[in-house]
C-alpha cells in the first residue's frame, strides 16, 4: 500500500497554532486519497513554529499530485490556524512543495498548488484550471474596491482592520493602534506634561528643547544647531524627508516677478539673474497645490493658517544650494512681497518657516500619504483580485505589498479619518488633507512613479550640477538594482512579448489598476495593458520601488527633520506677513505650533519613524512563495547587489555630519507597513 509522508509547517507568529481538527486530501493526476485527519497519538500538533510530519495511506498510486485540500474543523471553539507551507514526499522519494502562507479561519477548506510559477495559458488540464477561476471568484468576492473619499484612488471595502481579510490584517492590531502609539511615543519622549496645553505658545526658541532633548541623534540635533541657516534650508530640498520637490528653472514664471535688482547681492559668479538661469544654476520650488486649500478650523480657539509659497534657490560656487527669494504666496502684488536674505532677519526667518510648514504639509499628504500609502494600497488590491496564488508575479509582489492595506485601514480609521489624530496638530487637519490628496490626484501622472523618469522631468538628473543630491544618486541605483531583479524573474517565465500579451491575468490586473484604482482619469497615464516583456517589468518595478524605497526615503528621515518644531511646523497660528518689516521674534513664536500642538506633532514623527520590530528589509524574502532554483539565485544575485549599494552608500556617508541613509537598502522595509 503505497505511503505518502505529508509535512506541515505552522507559523511563528503570535497565535499561529491550533488545537482544531487538520483534515488533508491529496489530489493526484490519477486520483485523489481519503480525506484524511493529521493526528498522532498523546502529541500536541500544530503548535506555534512547529514542523509535523504525518504518514498518509493510499489504495493505488495517486499519479502525479498536483494539489493538495486542507480543512480545519472545529474543536472546541473556532481557533484560527495560520499554515506556512506542506511538503508532500511520494512513494518514490520525490518532493512536492506546496506553499500556503495563509490563515484557515471558522471551518474552512484551502486547496493549494505546487509552488511552481504557473502562467494561465500553461495551464492546460481542466482540473487546475477551475482551480484558479475559483480562487480568484473568491478573491473577488473578499477583496472589494470601496471610494473611501471622491477623487482618491480607490481602496479596500473595509470600515475597520478588524473587517479585514484575516489574511492581510496585522499579527497584533494592538501594535499598530496609531492613538496607543501615539501616546506612548508622547509619554516616552517625556512631553505628555504638556500635550493638553493647547493655546499655549513657547516663550522662546530654546524652550523647543523642552521636548526635543530627551532622544538625541546626530540629525536632528544637526538640525537643532542649523536650522536658521539658509544652506540648511537649501539642503533639505535635496537630501530631507520630501526631496521631491526641487525642479531647475528654465523660465521664471510670471505669477513670481522676482528681478536682477532684487537677487544680485546673493548671485555669487558676476552674472545677471538671467544668465544664471541659462546657466543652469536656478532653481524652484512651487506649492501651489496648498493654494485654496482650507486651513484646519476644528479648534475654535486657535485660529490656523496655510500658504503656497514658490521658493527660487541658487546653486552658488560651492554647489551649496541656497535660498534667494520667497513669495508667500501664489498671486503677486503689494500684499504678498518677495522676500529676501537682505531683508530684515526675522522677515528673512518667518518667510523660510512657512515654506517648511508648507513643505510639511505638501510632505505628509501628497508624498507620503498618497504617493506611497494609498498607490500601493491600490496595487495590492488589484493584485488579489486578478492574480492567483500560482501566478508568478503575485509571487514577486506579495512580500511588498504586506500589512500595507492593514495600516492604510487603521490610518483610515484612527489617523486621517475625521476628528482623527490629523486634526489635532495639521494645519491640513478637518479636511485640509482630503482636499489636497483630490487636487494631487488630478496631475498625477504614471510617468512621475518611474523614478529616472521623475528626476529627469524636474531637471535634475546631471550629476555634475547637483554633486550633493543622494537621494538621486542612491534611488538611481537601488532602482537599477530592483529592475534587474524584476527583469530576471519575469524573463525566467515570459519568454517572448506574446506570452505577456497572452497572459489574461496579468492584463486584467493593469487594468483593474487604471479603471478601477485611479476610476480611469484620463490625465493619469496609467496603462490599461502591457504589451511587452519591458513594459511588464518596468511596471511591477514601479510597485516594488514606491512600496519598499520610495516610501522608506519618504518615511523613516522623518524624525531626523521634522522634531525641531521650527524646522517643519505642523501648523502655523498667525496668517501668512503681507508686508516687511513686522516679524520679531514674539510673532514667530506666536506663528509657531503651541506646546500640545507640538507634542503630538513630535510623538507622530517620533512613531512614525519606527521600524517594525520584525522587520523585512528589501531582498528578505523568507516566506518561499518561489520555489524554482532560478528564481532563487536571482534573489541571491538582488541581495548581493544590494549589499554592494549598502557598502557604497555606508563609505560616502563616512565622515559627514550629514549622513544620508534612507535610500540605502540595509534602512528599506520590503512594505509600507508603517
Amino acid at each position: 500500500m503505497p505511503s505518502y509522508t505529508v509535512t506541515v509547517a505552522t507559523g511563528s507568529q503570535w497565535f499561529a497554532g491550533t488545537d482544531d481538527y487538520i483534515y488533508i486530501t491529496l489530489v493526484g493526476t490519477e486520483r485523489c486519497s481519503e480525506r484524511t485527519l493529521l493526528d498522532k497519538a498523546l502529541y500536541n500538533d500544530f503548535e506555534r513554529g512547529a514542523v509535523d510530519s504525518y504518514d498518509v495511506r493510499v489504495g493505488e498510486d495517486l499519479g502525479e499530485i498536483v494539489m493538495v485540500k486542507i480543512e480545519k474543523n472545529k474543536y472546541w471553539v473556532q481557533d484560527d490556524w495560520y499554515c506556512r507551507y506542506i511538503t508532500v514526499k511520494t512513494p518514490t522519494g520525490d518532493y512536492v512543495e506546496f506553499p500556503c502562507f495563509r490563515w484557515l479561519v471558522d471551518d474552512k477548506e484551502v486547496v493549494l498548488r505546487d509552488g511552481r510559477g504557473h502562467l494561465p495559458q500553461n495551464d492546460k488540464t481542466s482540473l487546475v484550471k477551475q482551480h484558479r477561476q475559483a480562487e480568484l471568484e473568491m478573491r473577488r468576492k473578499t477583496y472589494r474596491w470601496k471610494e473611501w473619499q471622491p477623487g482618491f484612488p480607490l481602496s479596500i471595502d473595509a470600515g475597520r482592520h478588524k473587517d479585514l481579510p484575516r489574511d492581510i490584517q496585522f499579527d497584533s492590531e494592538k501594535g499598530v493602534d496609531f492613538v496607543l502609539n501615539y501616546s506612548k511615543a508622547i509619554e516616552n519622549l517625556c512631553v505628555n506634561q504638556f500635550m493638553h496645553m493647547f493655546q499655549s505658545s513657547w516663550s522662546e526658541f530654546a524652550d523647543f528643547e523642552k521636548i526635543f532633548v530627551r532622544i538625541k541623534n546626530t540629525i536632528s540635533e544637526y538640525v537643532m544647531q542649523h536650522w536658521r541657516e539658509d544652506f540648511m534650508f537649501g539642503y533639505q530640498f535635496l537630501n530631507g524627508c520630501n526631496p521631491v520637490m526641487i525642479q531647475k528653472c528654465t523660465k521664471l514664471p510670471d505669477k513670481f516677478p522676482v528681478t536682477n535688482e532684487m537677487v544680485s547681492v546673493s548671485l555669487e559668479r558676476e552674472l545677471t539673474l538671467e544668465q544664471e538661469i541659462e546657466a543652469g544654476n536656478i532653481y524652484i520650488v512651487d506649492y501651489e497645490v496648498l493654494d485654496g486649500i482650507s486651513a484646519n478650523c476644528t479648534d475654535p480657539c486657535t485660529l490656523q493658517y496655510l500658504a503656497a509659497p514658490i521658493c527660487l534657490l541658487y546653486k552658488n560656487d560651492q554647489n551649496k544650494i541656497l535660498p534667494i527669494a520667497i513669495q508667500l504666496g501664489q498671486t503677486p502684488g503689494e500684499i504678498n512681497p518677495i522676500f529676501l536674505p537682505t531683508d530684515g532677519q526675522y522677515d528673512w526667518l518667518l518667510a523660510k518657516i512657512w515654506v517648511r510648514s508648507a513643505d510639511f504639509q505638501y510632505h505628509q499628504t501628497i508624498t507620503h500619504l498618497l504617493r506611497t500609502h494609498l498607490l500601493t494600497e491600490m496595487f495590492a488590491i488589484a493584485m488579489y483580485r486578478q492574480l492567483p496564488a500560482v501566478h508568478p508575479v503575485y509571487k514577486l509582489l506579495i512580500p511588498h505589498i504586506r500589512f500595507t492595506i492593514a495600516i492604510n485601514t487603521k490610518a483610515r480609521e484612527q489617523l486621517i479619518c475625521e476628528c482623527g489624530i490629523f486634526d489635532k496638530a495639521n494645519a491640513t487637519g478637518g479636511g485640509g488633507h482630503v482636499q489636497l490628496v483630490q487636487k494631487a490626484m488630478k496631475t498625477l501622472t504614471f510617468r512621475s512613479l518611474c523614478f529616472p523618469d521623475m528626476i529627469k522631468a524636474h531637471g535634475v538628473d546631471k550629476k555634475e550640477e547637483l554633486p550633493t543630491y543622494f537621494y538621486r544618486d542612491d534611488g538611481y541605483m537601488v532602482w537599477e538594482a530592483t529592475k534587474s531583479f524584476v527583469s530576471d524573474v519575469v524573463c525566467i517565465y515570459y519568454n517572448s512579448d506574446d506570452t505577456v500579451k497572452e497572459d489574461e491575468e496579468i492584463q486584467a490586473f493593469v487594468k483593474d489598476v487604471c479603471s478601477f484604482g485611479m476610476q480611469d482619469f484620463d490625465h493619469c497615464g496609467f496603462p490599461k495593458s502591457v504589451k511587452s516583456r519591458e513594459e511588464l517589468i518596468e511596471y511591477l518595478t514601479i510597485i516594488v520601488f514606491t512600496a519598499s524605497s520610495q516610501h522608506a526615503a519618504v518615511n523613516f528621515g522623518q524624525y531626523d527633520w521634522c522634531s525641531w518644531i521650527p524646522n517643519a511646523p505642523s501648523t502655523m497660528r498667525k496668517p501668512p506677513p503681507n508686508q516687511k518689516g513686522l516679524a520679531n521674534v514674539n510673532l514667530i513664536i506666536e506663528s509657531l505650533p503651541d506646546r500640545g500642538r507640538s507634542s503630538w506633532h513630535l510623538g507622530a514623527v517620533w512613531a512614525l519613524s519606527q521600524y517594525q520590530e520584525n522587520e523585512l528589509y528589501l531582498g528578505m524574502y523568507p516566506d518561499e512563495h518561489f520555489i524554482e532554483k532560478p528564481v532563487k539565485a536571482a534573489m541571491e544575485k538582488f541581495r548581493k547587489e544590494l549589499a554592494e549599494i549598502t557598502s557604497t552608500i555606508k563609505r560616502r556617508n563616512e565622515g559627514k555630519k550629514l549622513p544620508y541613509y534612507n535610500m540605502s537598502p540595509d534602512k528599506i522595509p520590503n512594505s509600507v507597513a508603517v
